[in-house]
C-alpha cells in the first residue's frame, strides 16, 4: 500500500504497504486532497479564507529508494536522508521551532503507548490521562514547556496510578356461550363421532380390549388450546370430509339392505356426501346461535343411542344375532378378544391412526374461544369433563362389545356345531356355532367385518342409526364451524398477507362466510375419495403435528419463565408437555414416515416464511419471553468477563433528539456501530415536568418503531430534565446495562452557537466537559448543511394536511352540487351562480397549489440531501485521518471500522500527523510501523511539520472578527468597570484568556488552512478533537476553536478517545 498523494496510488497492485513516496510540499505543487477528476473540490460554505499557504515554501521530504523500507522491514534500521528547512522555520520566535505535539500535554501517536507491560521489544510508557488534559493544572505546580515536553515524549509518567481503570372488544349483540353449550357439548359430540359407532368395534377386533385401553389412554390426553395455524385449520377442514363420509357409509348400508343402490357403493358415498355437506354449509352460514341449538338436539339423540346400545347388550339375543356373532355377555368371548388379532397388514399404529381422529374433538370448544363468555374458565372445565365422560363411554362400549361379539361370524343360522367337533378354544364353537369357514373365506359379520355391530347389538337398531347420523353430522358441523373460525383468526393476524381476503366477517357474529366456502371446497375434495380408512390417517397426521406444537408451546412458555404464563391446571408439568410433544412427533413417523416428513416440510416452510416476512404482530409469545431470558442471562454472563482491548467496540450514545429529525447523524454513527456495537439515540425534554413526561411517554413506542422500520440497529431513550445538560448527564451515567454501556458520546456540531444564548452555549460545552469527566470518548460531527430537519418535516406534514383538506373540500363541493341538482330550476340557478365563484376560487387555489408545489419540491430536496448524505455508497475516494494526538486509538479505529462497511469500503485511509522537523523520516516510518502492527491498511502517510506556523493574516482576522462579539475587552477599561463587566457577563472571553491561549488559537486557525490545503476533496475527514481545560477556557472561545477548525470542509468527525487503549497489536 503506497503512501503517495497521486491518484495512481490506489490503482497500483504492486504497491508495498510500507512504501513511502515523495510528498512535495514546496512552492508550485498542489498538495491538496486527491480527487478522481481534475476538478476543484466542492465549496462547502460561503465563507472562505484567502489561502496563502500555496504561496509558501514548506518542508520537502524525499525518502529516496525503496531499499530503505526493505531494510526497515528486515531489521528496523533506517538511514537518515537530509531534510530541507526553509528559512521561515528559523524565525526568531523559538516557539515555532518546537515540534508539534511537544509544546502541549497532548501526546502525539506513539507505539510505546500500546505496548504490554512486560514487552521485550520496547518499554511501555503511559500517556497523560484525559483527566490531566481536561482538568485545571494544580496552582502550586509550576509547569514549563520542558516538563511538558518530557511527558509528551514519554520521559516522565505523570500519575503512576493513571493506568488503574475503575469500571463502573366487545360488539353489541354478539352471541356468547357458556361452558356447557360452548365447550362440553361440542367436545362430546366431536369425540363421540363416527369412530364410536362404525369403527370402534373393528378396532376392538384388531387390537383387542387391552389394545383399546392403550389407544384410548394415549389419545385422550389433557391437551387443549387455541389455534395453531394453517395446518390445524386444514386438518379441521379434512375432518369435515371424514365425518360426512362416515355418515354417507351408514346411508349406503341402509340403501344396500333395501336394494336401493343408486350407482355403486363408492359413487353413492360421493353423491350422498356432496348433498350432505351442502346442507351442513347452509346450517353453518345461518349462524352460530342456530348451529348451537342444533348441537344440543344432536347430543340428546346421541346419548339416547349410546344408552340404547348398553340396553341391547343385556336383552337376550336371537338366533339371527347369534349367527352374526352376538351372544350377550360371555367371559370366554371377553378372554378371546382381550388380546390383539391384527390382520390384513394392520398393526397397532395403523389402527391407532384410524382411531386417533376420535380424540380431535377435545379442541372443539377451544376452537371457538372467541364465542365463549369466559374462555379461561369454560375451556378447561368443559374440555376435561367431556374427556372424562367420553372416555368412560368409549371404554364401556369397547368392553361391552368385546364381551358380547366374536371377531368373525358368517351370519348363517345353520352354521351350528356338529356333535364331536373339536372347538380348539373357539368361544363361538363352545356356544354352539361353527364359524371356522371364516378362516378360508371372507365373512360379513363379527367385530372384524361388520361396521354396523352397534346397530345389531342395540335394543332398537334405528336408534343407533339415528345416533350415527347424530354423531357424524354433529362432528361434521362442529368441524365445519371450527375450521373457518380458526382460519379467520389466522387471516386477521395478517401473518400470510395473501390470505387476508378470508379475514372478513359478516353479520353480528362476524361469521367467516369466505372461510366457510374455502372449507367447503377442501372438504368436497376429500369426500370424493369416499374411503374413511384413507381419510382418517391423513387427519391423524395433521392433528398429531398440531398437538405436538400445542404441547411444545406449553413447555416453551414454562421454560421461558414468563410471569404472564400462569397455568391454572393443578397437575400441569412442563416436562409432561415436552414428553407429549416428543411422543406426538414419534407417533407421526411410526404411523407414516413419508407423510410425517411432508407435514414437517410444510411446517418448516411456513416457519421460514413468517420468520422472513416478520409480520408486525405482538402476541406476547413465549419466544419473546425466551429472548428476554437469554438476553438477560447473556448480559449477566458478560458482567463476569473482564474487559479486553481486543474486544473494544464503539458503544455510542447519540444525541439525535427524535431519531427522524436528525437521520444523517444517526446514519454516520450507525456506520460504525451496525452489527458491531451498541447505539442509543437519545432525546432530552426540557420544560414543565408533567408535560415533558407526558410527551416523552407518548412518543417512546413511535420513535423506536421508526428505528425498526428504517432498519436502524439502535435503541431509543429519553429523559425529562430541567436543562439539556442535566438530561445528558443523566443519560451518560444511567444508559446501558452491565458491560453494554456507552463508551462514546456522539453529537452534532452546534452551528447556531453564535446566535444562541449564553446558557445554550454553556449547556452544549458543558456536555462535552461531562463526557470527559465520565471518561467517555467523544465524537462531534459537522456537515455543511447541518442535521436538524425537524422544520422540513413539519412543513411537509402541514402541506400534506392542506392537501387532505383540499381534497375533502372538493368532495364536499361535488356532493353539494349533486344535492342542488336534484331541486329543479332553483337548483339549476343556484348551481350557475356558484359556478363563477368556483372558477375564481379554482384559479386562486391553482396559484396556491403552484406555490405549495414549489415549496414542497424545495423542502423535499433538502430533506433528501440531509437524509441521504451518509446513506449512499461512496465511490473511490479518501477518508483523511488527522491523527494529531494519541487518545488511545479511537481516532484511527473509527475510520478503520467505516472502511469495513459497504458504503465506505472503496474509500482509502490517508493518515496525517504532526512531526519534528529533523525527524520526518523516522516519524513516517514509525507511523507506518504502528499502523501495520494494528493491521490497518492505509494509502498514504503525511507528516505535517508546520502546524505551529502562524496562520495567514486573513484567516486570523476572520477569527478575531468571529470572537469579537463575545470579548470583554477589560484591559482597556478601568478596574471598577472591568470588574462590573465580568460580573455581568462572566461567560465572555477576557483579554487575559485570549492572550494565554493565543498560540492554541493560532493552531486551530492554522489547522484549518492545512485541512483546506490537503483535505478539501476528501469524502470524510476524521480529526483529533482539541480539549479545553475545564474552568480555564471559556465556552465561547472553545466554540470558536471548533468553528474555525472545521469550517468550509467536507463532513468532518472531531474525535477524542478517553486516553485508554482501544487498539492492540498483541494476540
Amino acid at each position: 500500500m503506497s503512501m503517495n498523494n497521486s491518484p495512481s496510488v490506489f490503482l497500483d497492485p504492486n504497491a508495498n504497504r510500507f512504501q513511502v513516496n515523495v510528498i512535495n510540499e514546496s512552492h508550485g505543487h498542489d498538495n491538496s486532497a486527491t480527487s478522481q477528476e481534475d476538478t476543484d473540490p466542492p465549496h462547502y460554505e460561503e465563507t472562505s479564507f484567502a489561502d496563502e499557504a500555496h504561496n509558501r515554501l514548506r518542508i520537502s521530504f524525499r525518502p529516496g529508494t525503496r531499499q530503505l523500507y526493505d531494510n526497515f522491514l528486515q531489521n528496523g534500521d533506517t538511514a537518515k536522508p537530509d531534510a530541507n528547512i526553509h528559512p521561515y522555520d528559523t524565525h526568531s520566535n523559538t516557539y515555532y521551532l518546537q515540534t508539534f505535539g511537544h509544546n502541549t500535554m497532548d501526546p502525539i501517536p506513539k507505539i510505546d503507548y500500546y505496548r504490554n507491560t512486560g514487552s521485550i521489544s520496547g518499554v511501555k510508557i503511559s500517556r497523560p490521562s484525559l483527566l490531566e488534559i481536561h482538568e485545571q493544572l494544580a496552582k502550586n505546580i509550576a509547569v514549563n514547556p520542558g516538563s511538558i515536553d518530557r511527558v509528551a515524549n514519554g520521559e516522565g509518567t505523570p500519575g503512576d496510578d493513571v493506568t488503574a481503570n475503575k469500571e463502573e372488544e366487545n360488539k353489541g349483540g354478539f352471541v356468547k356461550f357458556g361452558w356447557v353449550k360452548g365447550v362440553l357439548v361440542r367436545c362430546m359430540l366431536n369425540i363421540w363421532g363416527v369412530m364410536l359407532f362404525i369403527r370402534l368395534s373393528w378396532i376392538i377386533g384388531q387390537a383387542g380390549i387391552g389394545g383399546a385401553y392403550y389407544l384410548i389412554s394415549r389419545s385422550l390426553g389433557p391437551e387443549f388450546g387455541g389455534s395453531i395455524g394453517l395446518i390445524f385449520a386444514f386438518a379441521n377442514a379434512v375432518a369435515v370430509a371424514m365425518y360426512v363420509v362416515g355418515f354417507a357409509e351408514t346411508v349406503v348400508e341402509l340403501l344396500k339392505s333395501s336394494n336401493a343402490m343408486m350407482v355403486d357403493e363408492s359413487n353413492d358415498i360421493r353423491i350422498i356426501g356432496s348433498i350432505t355437506i351442502v346442507i351442513l354449509l347452509g346450517i353453518s352460514v345461518a349462524g352460530m346461535e342456530w348451529e348451537a341449538k342444533a348441537q344440543v338436539i344432536l347430543l340428546i339423540i346421541l346419548l339416547v343411542a349410546i344408552i340404547n346400545f348398553f340396553i341391547g347388550t343385556v336383552i337376550p339375543t336371537s338366533n339371527e344375532k347369534r349367527a352374526r356373532g352376538f351372544f350377550n355377555y360371555q367371559a370366554s368371548i371377553f378372554a378371546e378378544n382381550f388380546g390383539p388379532g391384527f390382520r390384513d397388514g394392520e398393526g397397532f399404529f395403523s389402527v391407532f391412526a384410524i382411531f386417533f381422529p376420535a380424540a380431535t374433538g377435545i379442541l372443539a370448544g377451544a376452537n371457538i374461544s372467541g364465542d365463549l363468555e369466559d374462555p379461561q374458565s369454560a375451556i378447561p372445565k368443559g374440555t376435561m369433563l367431556a374427556i372424562l365422560i367420553t372416555t368412560i363411554a368409549y371404554l364401556g362400549v369397547a368392553i361391552c362389545a368385546a364381551a358380547c361379539v366374536v371377531r368373525d361370524a358368517t351370519g348363517n343360522v345353520n352354521d351350528t356345531v356338529v356333535s364331536g367337533t373339536n372347538c380348539n378354544g373357539s368361544s363361538a364353537c363352545a356356544l354352539g356355532y361353527d364359524f371356522s369357514s371364516c378362516k378360508s373365506q371372507p365373512c360379513a359379520y363379527g367385530l372384524m367385518n361388520d361396521f354396523q355391530v352397534m346397530s345389531m347389538v342395540s335394543g332398537f337398531g334405528p336408534l343407533i342409526t339415528a345416533g350415527i347420523f347424530s354423531a357424524t353430522l354433529s362432528s361434521a358441523l362442529a368441524s365445519l364451524v371450527s375450521a373457518p373460525k380458526v382460519f379467520q383468526a389466522l387471516c386477521k393476524d395478517n401473518i400470510y398477507k395473501a390470505l387476508h381476503f378470508f379475514a372478513k366477517g359478516y353479520g353480528k357474529n362476524n361469521e367467516p362466510i369466505r372461510g366457510y366456502i374455502l372449507t367447503f371446497v377442501i372438504a368436497m375434495a376429500f369426500i370424493l375419495i369416499a374411503e374413511l380408512n384413507t381419510i382418517a390417517p391423513i387427519i391423524s397426521n395433521f392433528f398429531l403435528a398440531s398437538y405436538a406444537l400445542i404441547n411444545f408451546s406449553c413447555f416453551h412458555a414454562s421454560y421461558a419463565k414468563s410471569p404472564g404464563w400462569r397455568p391454572a391446571f393443578r397437575y400441569y408439568n412442563m416436562w409432561v408437555s415436552l414428553f407429549g410433544a416428543a411422543l406426538c412427533c414419534g407417533v407421526m413417523f411410526v404411523i407414516n414416515w413419508w407423510a410425517a416428513l411432508i407435514t414437517y416440510a410444510i411446517e418448516l416452510f411456513l416457519y421460514i416464511y413468517v420468520t422472513y416476512k416478520k409480520p408486525e404482530v405482538n402476541w406476547g409469545s413465549s419466544a419473546q419471553a425466551l429472548y428476554y431470558v437469554n438476553a438477560l442471562e447473556s448480559a449477566l454472563a458478560l458482567t463476569t468477563v473482564e474487559d479486553h482491548v481486543k474486544n473494544f467496540r464503539p458503544q455510542c450514545i447519540v444525541l439525535t433528539g427524535a431519531p427522524m429529525t436528525r437521520p444523517a447523524l444517526l446514519d454516520i454513527t450507525h456506520s460504525f456501530t451496525k452489527s458491531n456495537g451498541l447505539c442509543i439515540c437519545c432525546e432530552v425534554y426540557t420544560g414543565p415536568r408533567k408535560l415533558c413526561v407526558q410527551e416523552m411517554n407518548s412518543g417512546m413506542a413511535k420513535k423506536q418503531a421508526w428505528l425498526t422500520k428504517n432498519k436502524r440497529k439502535a435503541f431509543y431513550a429519553a429523559v425529562a430534565a430541567d436543562s439539556f445538560r442535566d438530561g445528558v448527564k443523566s443519560l451518560l451515567q444511567a444508559s446501558g446495562l452491565g458491560r453494554m454501556k456507552p463508551n462514546t458520546l456522539v453529537l452534532g456540531f452546534k452551528k447556531d452557537w453564535r446566535n444562541a444564548s449564553a446558557m445554550q452555549v454553556e449547556n452544549y460545552v458543558g456536555v462535552i466537559h461531562d463526557a470527559f469527566d465520565f471518561e467517555l470518548g467523544l465524537i462531534i460531527v459537522r456537515t455543511s448543511q447541518g442535521f436538524d430537519i425537524s422544520q422540513v418535516l413539519q412543513v411537509q406534514e402541514e402541506l400534506e394536511k392542506l392537501e387532505q383538506e383540499r381534497l375533502a373540500l372538493e368532495t364536499t363541493i361535488k356532493d353539494n352540487d349533486f344535492e342542488e341538482g336534484r331541486y329543479g330550476i332553483r337548483g339549476f340557478f343556484n348551481k350557475a351562480s356558484k359556478l363563477s365563484i368556483a372558477k375564481h376560487e379554482t384559479r386562486k387555489d391553482s396559484n396556491i397549489n403552484t406555490i405549495q408545489s414549489i415549496h414542497m419540491d424545495e423542502f423535499n430536496q433538502r430533506l433528501l440531501e440531509a437524509n441521504s448524505q451518509f446513506k449512499k455508497k461512496h465511490g473511490k475516494g479518501t477518508i483523511d485521518v488527522w491523527w494529531l494526538f494519541d487518545d488511545g486509538g479511537l481516532t484511527i479505529l473509527i475510520p478503520y471500522i467505516l472502511t469495513t462497511q459497504k458504503k465506505w469500503k472503496d474509500c482509502k485511509l490517508r493518515i496525517f500527523t504532526g512531526g519534528k522537523v529533523n525527524r520526518i523520516e523516522d516519524e513516517k516510518l514509525g507511523m507506518a510501523s504502528l499502523l501495520s502492527k494494528f493491521r490497518i491498511k492505509f494509502a498514504d502517510i503525511n507528516i505535517i511539520c508546520d502546524i505551529n506556523m502562524k496562520p495567514n493574516k486573513e484567516s486570523w482576522k476572520f477569527f478575531e472578527e468571529m470572537i469579537e462579539p463575545y470579548r470583554l475587552h477589560e484591559s482597556c477599561k478601568d478596574l471598577t468597570t472591568a470588574e462590573k463587566l465580568k460580573r455581568e457577563a462572566p461567560w465572555k472571553i477576557t483579554d487575559a484568556e485570549l492572550e494565554a491561549f493565543k498560540e492554541k488559537s493560532y493552531r486551530q486557525v492554522r489547522l484549518n488552512e492545512l485541512l483546506q490545503e490537503h483535505s478539501r476533496g476528501a469524502n470524510l475527514i476524521v480529526l483529533s478533537l482539541p480539549v479545553a481545560r475545564k474552568g480555564v477556557v471559556s465556552d465561547h472561545l472553545y466554540m470558536a476553536w471548533l468553528e474555525i477548525l472545521s469550517k468550509n470542509l467536507p463532513p468532518i468527525l472531531l474525535v477524542r478517545g478517553n486516553h485508554k487503549n482501544v487498539l492492540t497489536f498483541y494476540s
